[in-house]
C-alpha cells in the first residue's frame, strides 16, 4: 500500500501558498505519508530541482500541475508546464494524451451548495441551473474527458466531497484524495491510497489508469485510515 497526498501547493510555484518545501517534508514525514504530488498553480518544477530539494527526504515526490480550464480546475500528471490553448479542457486532453498522462477533476463541486451570492461554481456557472442530484451532475461533459474525480479534498465541505463520491458512483470513475494544502495546516487530511508500490510519476499514472486506488481521509501522525470511495 502507498499513501500519497495528491494535491499540494508550495511557495515554489503557487503565489497563494505559504508552505515551504522544507516544512512540507517535515510535516509529511511526521504524518507517515509515503509521498506528495506538487500540483502548483504557476507551473511545474524542474526534475533536477525536485531531486535537489526532496531527493534525500525518503518521500515520493511527483511533479504535477493544477490547470484552470473552461471546465474548472484539473490536476494533471505527466505534463510539467503550461502550453498554449490548454485552458480549454478538450485541448488539454489532447496534450495530456500525447504526453501519456492523466487528468483529475479537482474539487468540482466547491461552493455548489452555498447560499447566494457565495454559490459560484466553476462547472455550473448559472446558479439557476445547478444540479439537484448526483445523476444530474454526472451528465456534465467534463466527466467524459477526465480520468478520475477528486472526491476527498481537504478544503471542501464534507457535503461537497460526499456529493463528488456519489457522482463517481454514477459514472464508474475512480476517486482520488488530496489535501489541497497551501500551508502546514491540513497536509494529509485527504489522501489517495494505492494498492501497491507507487515510487515515481510513471507508477502514479499507471495506477490511476488502472483504477488501483481509493480516496482516504483522516490521516493523523503515524496513522493511516483508508476508506473506499
Amino acid at each position: 500500500m502507498t499513501v500519497l497526498d495528491l494535491h499540494i501547493h508550495t511557495t515554489r510555484g503557487s503565489s497563494d501558498s505559504s508552505l515551504t518545501p522544507e516544512d512540507l517534508v517535515r510535516q509529511a514525514l511526521d504524518l507517515g505519508l509515503d509521498g506528495v504530488c506538487l500540483t502548483e498553480h504557476s507551473g511545474g518544477w524542474e526534475q533536477d530541482e525536485i531531486q535537489r530539494t526532496f531527493g534525500c527526504s525518503g518521500l515520493v515526490v511527483v511533479n504535477g500541475l493544477e490547470v484552470e480550464t473552461d471546465m474548472g480546475h484539473i490536476l494533471v500528471f505527466g505534463l510539467h508546464s503550461y502550453l498554449n490553448g490548454t485552458h480549454r479542457v478538450e485541448e488539454l486532453r489532447k496534450v495530456v494524451d500525447e504526453a501519456g498522462g492523466v487528468m483529475v477533476s479537482a474539487h468540482p463541486f466547491r461552493n455548489l451548495f452555498n447560499q447566494r451570492p457565495f454559490n459560484y461554481n466553476l462547472l455550473f456557472t448559472d446558479p439557476d441551473e445547478h444540479p439537484r442530484s448526483a445523476q444530474q451532475a454526472a451528465s456534465h461533459p467534463l466527466f467524459e474527458i477526465v480520468d478520475a474525480i477528486e472526491v476527498a479534498n481537504g478544503s471542501n465541505t464534507d457535503y461537497e466531497n460526499r456529493f463528488a463520491r456519489e457522482v463517481t458512483q454514477w459514472l464508474g470513475l475512480p476517486g482520488t484524495g488530496g489535501s489541497d494544502a497551501h500551508s502546514l495546516q491540513g497536509i494529509g487530511s485527504c489522501v489517495t491510497v494505492f494498492d501497491g508500490d507507487v515510487k515515481s510519476e510513471s507508477d502514479l499514472i499507471e495506477a490511476i489508469k488502472a483504477k488501483s486506488h481509493a480516496p482516504g481521509q483522516g490521516l493523523q501522525q503515524g496513522q493511516r485510515i483508508p476508506f473506499a470511495g
